[in-house]
């Protein structure tokens, strides 16, 4: 068992139910799944940028990621239906809590000039968005290898659909959120 996973079971469980009063472990907020997905917007050479940066994404997360394809034509954006426009990944389970581990004690304390994650990019459902702008942080990627630069979009789901408990809960897990404001 991971050792993320193992806190939330002993310790975050109990603190979100003291917490938030749940009578019911059941009842407390868990995260359901991480969602990593990125764009291939490469004019030239499309093919050979789409089989990189599934290598990467491979080796980030130990899943096989899924292309997105277009649903429909866009001209103000150079989009056909059908093309291919990018990657994306969804974690559940083990793979789930290991990405989670990974990313607060490796990745976001690797990030240049890192001041702390926005406290406020969480959406009506209480699911949160990170946007991570170099995938060259994560410790498995070797730079020689990659062909360019690139963003990631992290989404994380969780069970509740309140905000409060949302912030909460990443908060327990580790989430280096920035320091509010005095103003």
């Amino acid at each position: 068992m991971n050792r993320l996973q193992q806190k939330y079971q002993q310790d975050i469980v109990q603190s979100l139910k003291k917490e938030f009063s749940k009578e019911n472990d059941f009842a407390v907020g868990k995260v359901l799944k991480v969602v990593i997905s990125t764009r291939v917007n490469d004019e030239q050479h499309k093919d050979a940028a789409l089989k990189n940066v599934q290598d990467q994404l491979k080796t980030i997360t130990g899943r096989q990621p899924k292309t997105t394809i277009a649903r429909k034509s866009e001209a103000g954006f150079k989009i056909r239906k059908g093309e291919p426009l990018g990657l994306m990944v969804t974690l559940r389970g083990e793979y789930m809590w290991e990405f989670m581990d990974k990313l607060v004690s490796i990745v976001l304390p690797r990030t240049k000039d890192f001041q702390g994650i926005s406290r406020t990019a969480f959406d009506q459902s209480g699911n949160y968005n990170l946007g991570i702008q170099e995938q060259i942080l994560f410790p498995e990627i070797e730079y020689d290898n990659i062909d360019k630069v690139r963003g990631l979009q992290v989404t994380i789901v969780t069970s509740t659909n309140d905000k409060k408990e949302s912030f909460r809960l990443l908060e327990l897990l580790g989430m280096p959120f920035a320091k509010e404001n005095a103003n």
